[in-house]
């Protein structure tokens, strides 16, 4: 067996009303932090109401949008003035992207710039991040999970990545809870992010027994619960879906992603889109040029996928990948043209995307022509 490493949050809480327990447990990492949450600040007034009746300073900001170099700066500058001990991202992956990035970056006193990848210099943390204690309100991202932040900078049209080891959160929890009554929307193009995160990892030429341990049987529960709630609210199948969430951010935190995420992180960069319904758009596509091209151990482990996604979708193994694209387009997944994608930026984007670290770890290796097939099957083009 080839030696392989497990990188995890500190401590994971996951289950209906574990949230309950977060104001002790932030608290204990001092009294003056940090809440970075989503567009929606009474959605989290239950923990900053909390925290601040159990005597900590909390200074309170707003991340409306998938986070941008000038909103780090701004919060990090925040951070720093009032002297955060800690820091807690609440809500969707945008918030808690933006909560982890300003906990690994503000005790340090090197740009923000000087750390994003491929944009900038990809150093190291100049100093050791401050506790991020993360809780998700959505299932899609796993960023409760992962080592990165993922940083939007408009002026080179990309999004890209804050990495080190140490920001990983110290304390993530996970209650279901918290994602009921989603909007059907978000949960649609959340939902199929995590399946996507479940999907690459296991396919993905850096797997190891500790990620196919999580993502084999996650497949097909995740595509189970996400049909379900397309049909309505569903407790059990929120928890499903949390759960398949959180295998995700760990499974992709230990092997790798795919081309899906490839193009994703490009296109990302280009239009204001959410990165869950890009991520949707391309996985059907993508899976289907993935599973033409592979062979040996490869084709095995994506013809495994297939079957899985067959028996839910109730189509063959060879049809799934469009059975999948068929069935979140007539759930209201947008086409990457309706999400702001214009068909001229198609080569622009497989050019740049060849060249990501996540198309590295992909099944197999697509041409650009390949990849501007797949951009142009997501527009739902034959």
């Amino acid at each position: 067996m080839t030696p392989f490493g497990i990188a995890a949050p500190g401590r994971i809480l996951f289950g209906r009303g574990e949230a309950a327990k977060a104001v002790g447990l932030i608290t204990a990492y001092g009294q003056r932090g940090v809440v970075v949450h989503g567009a929606q600040a009474a959605r989290v007034a239950w923990l900053i109401d909390g925290l601040q009746r159990g005597g900590a300073d909390v200074l309170a900001l707003s991340c409306p949008a998938e986070p941008t170099l000038a909103m780090l700066d701004q919060a990090l500058a925040a951070a720093r003035a009032h002297g955060a001990q800690w820091v807690v991202g609440i809500g969707g992956g945008a918030a808690l992207d933006l909560g982890k990035a300003v906990a690994g970056l503000a005790p340090g006193t090197t740009p923000a710039m000087d750390h994003l990848e491929v944009v900038g210099r990809g150093l190291p943390l100049s100093a050791t991040p401050l506790p991020f204690i993360a809780i998700p309100t959505t299932s899609g991202t796993g960023a409760e999970a992962t080592k990165n932040a993922v940083i939007g900078s408009p002026e080179h049209g990309r999004k890209v990545s804050v990495r080190d080891d140490r920001m990983l959160a110290r304390l993530a929890i996970v209650d279901p809870a918290l994602t009921d009554g989603c909007p059907r929307g978000v949960t649609l193009a959340s939902g199929l992010d995590a399946l996507t995160q479940v999907i690459e990892p296991y396919v993905c030429t850096r797997s190891t027994p500790f990620t196919d341990a999580l993502t084999l049987p996650a497949i097909p529960l995740g595509m189970r619960a996400l049909m379900r709630l397309m049909q309505g609210e569903d407790p059990q199948a929120r928890d499903d879906l949390a759960w398949v969430s959180l295998c995700g951010g760990l499974a992709l935190a230990n092997s790798g992603l795919g081309a899906v995420h490839g193009l994703a992180g490009v296109i990302g960069g280009l239009i204001p889109a959410a990165h869950g319904a890009i991520c949707g758009a391309l996985l059907g596509p993508v899976l289907a040029l993935n599973r033409q091209r592979a062979s040996g151990p490869a084709k095995e482990r994506l013809g495994t996928v297939c079957d899985m996604l067959a028996k839910a979708l109730a189509s063959t193994p060879d049809e799934a990948p469009a059975a999948l694209a068929r069935w979140a387009r007539g759930a209201g997944l947008p086409s990457l043209a309706t999400l702001g994608l214009d068909p001229a930026q198609h080569p622009t984007v497989a050019a740049a995307a060849a060249a990501s670290s996540s198309m590295k770890a992909n099944p197999v290796v697509l041409s650009t022509a390949e990849l501007i097939e797949a951009l142009r099957r997501a527009d739902g083009c034959p």
